[in-house]
């Protein structure tokens, strides 16, 4: 299977397309994308026609019309829908939010004094800001443990960044920090 490559612009449109139609279960405006993405409903139509030319968008006419993301497009998107994605406990400022954590990644840790993590989610991430208390975890498999703050976000990979400030894994799994 070919990997569909997408603009950041299309991306983020999909992306929302998904999280609106994952929240409301129906079709989607147009309008209701525009607004999340701060793009006018010209730029969602032009851009749902080449979604739709790549089969990753269907659209739906009639009154309650709009928009439905393929199965295509959570490939594309890289979206597994991942069951046990539901067992890693997110927590926001200290509350525990119902988000799916899709992919934690460490990788991204260019500087050896600050170390960061990418946190990316099923859902949006627009209640999230600069300086709010982060924690995910513990992970299914290994345990592991984060707590951090937000430094910032991805919309293209609906992502959170996190400076961490704690990382934890059980005794014997230690994992170096930096």
């Amino acid at each position: 299977m070919s990997s569909i490559e997408l603009t950041p612009s299309q991306k983020t449109i999909l992306q929302e397309l998904i999280n609106l139609f994952r929240e409301s279960e129906s079709a989607v405006k147009g309008e209701d994308i525009a607004n999340e993405v701060d793009r006018n409903p010209g730029t969602i139509r032009n851009q749902m026609q080449s979604l739709k030319a790549l089969q990753l968008v269907e659209g739906v006419p009639g009154p309650k019309g709009g928009y439905k993301p393929t199965a295509t497009a959570y490939d594309a998107l890289k979206i597994q829908e991942m069951d046990q994605a539901a067992d890693v406990p997110f927590r926001h400022k200290g509350e525990l939010v119902k988000t799916n954590v899709q992919e934690i990644d460490l990788t991204s840790v260019h500087h050896p004094e600050l170390c960061r993590a990418e946190i990316k989610l099923q859902g949006s991430i627009s209640e999230f800001d600069e300086g709010d208390d982060i924690t995910v975890g513990p992970t299914p498999l290994s345990k592991l443990l984060i707590e951090g703050q937000l430094e910032g976000k991805d919309d293209t990979n609906n992502s959170l960044i996190l400076t961490i400030d704690n990382m934890e894994a059980p005794a014997g799994e230690e994992e170096p920090l930096h």
